[in-house]
């Protein structure tokens, strides 16, 4: 994968600036990165920082409402933000000729984003209706992201529901909003990010330009969300309004990346030879040979992306069976693949096709510059090292037959969470 020379400063107000400049393409991506995700937001306001990311498109300083989107679609470009456990991300991706007006529009809402009573409950109902589209009205919405944490995890940060509750949403105040932004989107709490097609010397005199009087703040401690690893199995059901077939999610907890770099990667690559295409083995064993589910797959990250959060996160297999087959047979057999592979590891040539497909998906991934400019700035924000983005395939063709065995022997009956999805209307 070919890496970009990077450059990196930091303004006397503390924020961090990373720029990644590539000529192959008249684009730029810009991005802005906050140390703040729904693990952060404070109890009794759980979706709070979910909302408060709709609310930074709401005006800002120098702009009215609307007036962001304009200026981005009029330069014929593309943006959006998400937020996630560990960080909150906004981004444009334009022609390069309009990366000045980008940094103008991201360092306005960075400085005084237009938060007034009439866009927050409009916002809170926005978000209240996504909630109902994507997870209330939805067979299998929020299954297991949202389902899951309450059983594998014991504390508020890492258990509670990152979407939110109708209650608490509601009952967002101002004041919280005020407290929340000059908390965490302290310019010191920040990654800046710009890819693309661009000179250096200018762009690090747009960023003073624009950045550099963004008045600084204290940076809050960043909280350690770690807690014991499981020592039982753990149980929990859920019953799902709109789902017409029964479901199962296994989850497991994960290395810590920032420790153990390698134990991680072996878990990337064993979710690939558990789930990735017709021959891996549990869609080989359980969907295939045995029939005993309709679709299964595993994944590393609670949100099914890899290396996207700090510690902890979820290693989770998630499957979809007929009414007529017992959890226990689908769980028993996932249990025999596991085994199998902690026992003997993979073949050299089924790890071999798999560290290759991801060497293929990382590059395709780094190729598309929305792609790279977010993962640069969360690789940067989360572990300090946006070059991991681009050692990432060599790293995972490292991976050994041993690494992955013992990436197995981790998932153990005795320090996991069963979740069971059952249809309103009981087995189908």
């Amino acid at each position: 994968m070919a890496q970009p020379q990077l450059h990196r400063f930091t303004l006397p107000n503390g924020l961090r600036v990373l720029l990644a400049p590539d000529p192959s393409a008249p684009v730029v991506g810009v991005s802005v990165h906050y140390d703040v995700g729904f693990r952060s937001e404070p109890e009794g306001r759980t979706g709070f920082a979910h909302l408060f990311e709709h609310l930074m498109f709401q005006g800002s300083e120098s702009l009215e409402k609307l007036a962001h989107f304009r200026h981005v679609q009029g330069s014929g470009g593309t943006f959006n933000g998400s937020t996630h456990q560990d960080y909150t991300d906004y981004y444009q991706v334009t022609p390069s000729a309009a990366l000045e007006r980008m940094l103008f529009l991201e360092a306005d809402r960075m400085r005084a984003p237009k938060i007034t009573e009439e866009n927050l409950r409009n916002q809170v109902d926005v978000v209240k209706e996504e909630i109902r589209l994507n997870v209330l009205n939805r067979p299998y919405g929020g299954f297991p992201w949202i389902t899951l944490p309450p059983v594998l995890y014991s504390t508020f940060a890492n258990a509670h529901n990152g979407y939110g509750d109708f209650a608490e949403l509601e009952q967002a105040t101002l004041d919280d909003c005020a407290a929340f932004f000059d908390t965490y989107y302290a310019p010191g709490n920040a990654v800046l990010t710009v890819t693309g097609e661009f000179e250096v010397k200018p762009t690090i005199d747009l960023v003073h330009k624009h950045f550099g009087d963004v008045t600084a703040r204290p940076v809050p401690p960043r909280p350690s969300f770690s807690e014991p690893l499981p020592t039982t199995e753990l149980r929990g059901e859920q019953v799902d309004q709109h789902a017409t077939l029964p479901g199962l999610t296994v989850g497991y907890r994960l290395p810590d990346p920032s420790t153990d770099m390698n134990g991680y990667l072996a878990y990337m690559v064993l979710s690939s030879l558990l789930s990735d295409g017709d021959s891996a083995r549990l869609v080989q064993r359980l969907v295939h040979t045995d029939e005993l589910v309709i679709e299964i797959s595993a994944r590393c990250g609670l949100l099914g992306s890899s290396l996207d959060a700090r510690d902890p996160d979820t290693f989770a297999i998630v499957a979809i069976h007929p009414g007529q087959v017992e959890q226990a047979r689908v769980l028993g057999a996932i249990d025999e693949e596991l085994e199998r592979l902690a026992a003997h590891g993979p073949e050299a040539d089924e790890l071999a096709r798999i560290t290759a497909r991801w060497a293929a998906t990382l590059h395709g991934a780094h190729d598309r510059l929305t792609s790279r400019t977010l993962n640069y700035g969360s690789a940067e924000l989360l572990f300090g090292r946006a070059e991991l983005i681009g050692e990432l395939p060599s790293l995972l063709a490292a991976v050994t037959p041993d690494d992955v065995a013992k990436a197995a022997k981790g998932l153990r009956p005795d320090s996991r969470a069963v979740l069971t999805l059952t249809p309103a209307g009981g087995d189908k």
